[in-house]
């Protein structure tokens, strides 16, 4: 019997015994497979079809949709989306997916790039399929194609068991233009061999940067879309992302088997964006100051911890700014509810980590603020671009501290995977030299993805709108580069900016006793500055092409060839002075300046063992004890006691595990650059 006689017996069956759908077989709702779900799908779609005596699927299409007319475009543009015309690029892309043909597509956000699969889906025969990487994203996707009278809908965890069915119910019968995958949810059950029964027509990869190890969003469970092609062989795929180095779009082609496919790179510019960076100093209160200058206005704050999202969101409700907390810890129903008080203006700031964001269509976002450093430019681009996404004016200040920066290389060399860990410490040194630059910030932003930009200074970022003063740091880089090279010249072998800087600032520490490096002539000569300030002359001397930082698992510096010419020929070297904040920080007494990556791990510790004894961090030692260590570095028993706050019981209890993270860091500071 064939499967249409069988669909009818099927549902005849039930019918005549006059027995409830789920009752069949013993099933009920709750246990009942998605294999029989899809079963009682088929059946009665195809049954419906029969009684109808129309084909499951007769979708209105122009009369060649491989190569439609102007019109054949403009009219469903008007009458689904609401544009009389296309963006830039769009309407190339779209002709060339129709045509068949694989497509790469980079727009920036803002830039429209889901219309280029989405339109496409209302000409061209057959069902769409859009692999997005979150729930939030395909709901808000799904919800606006509803909102325009298009079928579309989506398959993933967040569905119930009678709304699963009913998508699968409608894709049966040919009901759903486009549907939205998750990528895992593609390779569960049956679905791909069902998508080969449903006239596949595009297979769309939203947000393809996340296919790449070297994307700022890497998610493993994209690779397996590689298997698509093999089982698609036929069916045209476009990829498509707002954020992709040259490297990461190379990486996306090859990884998605995209056969000889259109190419479209739009300009990464967004004009209507303001770029700022401050110094963070007392960063609660430049951000208070921030939004009472913009009382009306719609923004996000990002934060690197979910502890910091809902802590800055009290404090701002206790302060009378309506604020949220979003995060991939809150209940989902939480977060759902916040998402949609913020896209309904109910709430105008939400405080979030990265999980927020990507591919939330809210146009009236006005500025976005990096409470902490971002991991990599990538990401940063990516959120700020969640501003002005109307093309009214957006603004974007990046909070930037030396200590941020020690907490990310902190969280780095946690990553057990190597290759991650040199692509994240390569990726963290971009952001670093992106924040920290005098140069216009548009200009760094589009020379990082591969685009010149072709004015001197944008007038848009604050670089340009108050240019940072110079001085004549001919002598501070002569120290540096100086150090630099006596370092090699005794021991052959290059070192980390740190141990330099501890060098120049007269360490005392034991790797430099131990390398005889106190020995050298440019041992103590840079105490004029602190290390934080000599770790920012060193990175802009990388910057300016005198020193180069080679990559690997431990970063070292070295002089390059122009690098030797103004040691040896004593040019005259122009730094940038550091941009001030609105309300620096002052130097308070007992301050103790210290090696901030280390005392970052030193408190890392210190929480888990005060977590396992029930206790308060200050318990097993205070800050002034961190410090001192962090500063001082002992790696015996003995120069652990010299620590104040430290004593015998101390040393007995905590002392060996204190040791081993100081020697574990001193064996590689050297080797890592600040």
């Amino acid at each position: 019997m064939g499967w249409g006689g069988f669909a009818d017996e099927f549902l005849v069956g039930i019918a005549m015994e006059s027995l409830p759908r789920r009752a069949v077989l013993g099933f009920n709702p709750g246990n009942v497979s998605d294999d029989w779900e899809h079963l009682f799908a088929q059946a009665e779609a195809h049954l419906a079809a029969r009684e109808a005596r129309a084909p499951v699927r007769a979708p209105s299409n122009p009369s060649n949709p491989s190569n439609p007319s102007k019109a054949d475009l403009l009219m469903p543009l008007k009458r689904y989306f609401g544009y009389s015309s296309f963006r830039p690029l769009q309407e190339e892309i779209i002709r060339d997916s129709l045509a068949g043909r694989d497509v790469f597509a980079l727009l920036p956000t803002g830039g429209g790039k889901s219309l280029c699969f989405q339109l496409p889906a209302l000409v061209r025969k057959g069902l769409t399929v859009v692999v997005s990487p979150l729930i939030a994203l395909m709901k808000d996707q799904v919800d606006s194609l509803r909102a325009n009278g298009i079928q579309a809908a989506c398959l993933n965890s967040s569905l119930e068991g009678d709304q699963r069915r009913s998508v699968w119910r409608d894709l049966h019968q040919g009901r759903i233009r486009i549907l939205y995958v998750a990528p895992e949810r593609l390779f569960v059950g049956t679905l791909t061999e069902e998508l080969k029964q449903w006239n596949l027509g595009a297979i769309a990869v939203d947000e393809a940067h996340c296919i790449s190890e070297w994307g700022h969003d890497f998610r493993p469970e994209y690779r397996k879309l590689s298997e698509l092609r093999t089982q698609f062989p036929e069916v045209p795929f476009i990829a498509l992302t707002a954020t992709a180095t040259e490297r990461v779009r190379s990486d996306i082609l090859t990884q998605l088997h995209l056969r000889n496919p259109a190419t479209y790179v739009a300009s990464f510019n967004r004009p209507n964006l303001t770029y700022r960076v401050l110094p963070k100093a007392q960063a609660y209160s430049q951000v208070v100051a921030f939004l009472k200058s913009r009382p009306n206005d719609s923004g996000i704050i990002y934060c690197a911890s979910r502890n910091s999202t809902e802590a800055l969101a009290a404090k701002l409700n206790a302060d009378r700014i309506p604020s949220l907390a979003y995060h991939a810890g809150l209940e989902n129903d939480v977060r759902s509810r916040n998402q949609e008080r913020f896209l309904r203006d109910e709430v105008r700031v939400v405080c979030a980590t990265v999980a927020f964001g990507m591919g939330i269509n809210k146009p009236n976002v006005r500025f976005v603020i990096h409470h902490d450093l971002p991991k990599n430019l990538e990401g940063y681009y990516q959120e700020t671009g969640r501003a002005g996404r109307d093309g009214l004016p957006g603004e974007c200040l990046l909070l930037f501290s030396a200590g941020d920066v020690a907490k990310q290389i902190g969280f780095i060399d946690e990553k057990t995977d190597e290759q991650e860990r040199r692509i994240a410490r390569q990726q963290l040194q971009q952001m670093v030299h992106y924040a920290e630059s005098s140069e216009c910030r548009r200009t760094d932003l589009l020379r990082y993805f591969g685009e010149a930009y072709p004015a001197t200074g944008c007038g848009a970022c604050d670089n340009c709108l108050s240019p940072r003063a110079t001085y004549d740091g001919t002598l501070q880089a002569q120290k540096l580069l100086s150090c630099v090279f006596r370092i090699r010249q005794k021991s052959g072998f290059a070192v980390g900016l740190n141990h330099v800087v501890a060098v120049l600032t007269g360490s005392e520490s034991e790797q430099v006793q131990r390398w005889g490096h106190q020995s050298l002539s440019t041992y103590g000569i840079g105490k004029e500055l602190n290390r934080n300030e000599w770790g920012a002359i060193g990175r802009e001397l990388v910057r300016l092409g005198l020193l180069q930082q080679d990559p690997g698992q431990f970063p070292t510096i070295s002089l390059t060839d122009e690098g030797r010419a103004a040691l040896r020929e004593r040019r005259v070297i122009q730094l940038t002075r550091p941009r001030e904040a609105a309300k620096p920080r002052t130097s308070k007494p007992g301050d103790i300046d210290c090696d901030e990556l280390l005392f970052e791990k030193l408190r890392r510790l210190r929480k888990r063992l005060a977590d396992e004894q029930g206790v308060p961090p200050y318990i097993v030692f205070g800050d002034t004890s961190l410090r001192h260590m962090a500063r001082d570095k002992p790696v015996t028993d003995d120069g652990l006691l010299e620590i104040p706050g430290v004593g015998e019981t101390k040393l007995r209890v905590y002392g060996e595990e204190f040791l081993t993270e100081i020697r574990e860091h001193v064996r590689v500071q050297g080797n890592t650059a600040s």
